[in-house]
């Protein structure tokens, strides 16, 4: 799939304010099962400086100092994208995959934060521990079995709605209510496969949908690594693994540093700050590849 995603963010300020340091994640995954062809973003007013860095996770990440005060603040970011999905994991696996839980010891260190619990000590809550003992049962300890009874569970357990303010829940909560948004979901699969030793992280995107919204949001889902078959994405809202109609901006295995926009302002007391969005898909046609018989020589 190539499309060009047209993401503008406008805030207003009731009274003219200082804008802190703005912290952007706003250009899409450049790498892997994803090609990004071009990217530009534009900001009003202009930043004093802008200087990007490599987070942790290897995505762009874009920091923005200002000057003077101002009562509206807006990004627009332009980006063409190509994706291709990514291998069948049956075929990565050729019904070999490692059984689970996995082993630690097993495991890169490097992947050993994206293993962490939510608690203070760092262990799991108990009501996820449950979730995802259920989800063991009858998969025979087999990776690919336990990932889409989970998927079915959270499905069956939490319906899915839209919250648009507020961070992601913790999986204790998600399952209490039994209702959630996108990003409640997917650190509830995050977690619970952290339980059983496959490192996890938390995913910011798009979903270019067929037939398209009304109007279009961010998505979250989750990205679980799979010894053997690397990181691949799992969206616990549609119940299945992620397709090439998912576009990755931000991972992280804390959901608020993969936020599009995040940053401070000062101002009077009382100061208010009123956020819009739109997000636009353009769905374009791939490229064919020809070769010029010109070019072929006989060996």
């Amino acid at each position: 799939m190539r499309a060009r995603i047209v993401h503008r963010l406008t805030y207003r300020y009731d009274a003219p304010v200082t804008l802190g340091e703005q912290r952007l994640c706003l250009k899409p995954r450049g790498q892997g099962f994803q090609r990004l062809l071009e990217h530009q973003l534009t900001v009003l007013p202009q930043p004093q400086r802008s200087s990007e860095l490599l987070a942790a996770s290897g995505d762009e990440i874009q920091k923005l100092i200002f000057i003077g005060n101002t009562n509206k603040l807006i990004f627009e970011a332009s980006s063409l994208v190509e994706t291709r999905p990514a291998p069948s994991l049956h075929c990565c696996f050729d019904g070999m995959e490692p059984p689970l839980p996995y082993p630690r010891g097993r495991l890169n260190s490097d992947l050993l934060g994206a293993l962490e619990g939510w608690l203070p000590n760092g262990q799991h809550e108990p009501s996820a521990i449950d979730l995802t003992q259920e989800a063991l049962l009858g998969c025979n300890q087999q990776m690919l079995a336990f990932l889409h009874q989970l998927l079915e569970l959270i499905q069956d357990r939490v319906k899915y709605t839209q919250r648009h303010v507020g961070p992601a829940w913790p999986a204790g909560r998600t399952l209490r209510e039994r209702i959630g948004s996108c990003r409640d979901l997917a650190m509830l699969m995050v977690v619970c496969c952290r339980v059983v030793g496959l490192p996890a992280r938390f995913v910011s995107g798009y979903q270019l949908q067929e037939p398209a919204p009304e109007r279009y949001d961010l998505h979250a889902w989750a990205e679980i690594y799979l010894p053997g078959a690397g990181w691949r994405g799992f969206d616990p809202s549609a119940g299945g693994e992620i397709n090439e109609r998912y576009v990755v901006l931000a991972t992280s295995s804390k959901p608020e540093l993969t936020a599009a926009v995040s940053g401070s302002f000062t101002g009077p007391p009382g100061t208010n700050s009123d956020l819009n969005w739109s997000i636009g898909f353009n769905e374009e046609p791939t490229p064919r590849m020809e070769t010029d018989a010109n070019l072929i020589q006989a060996a």
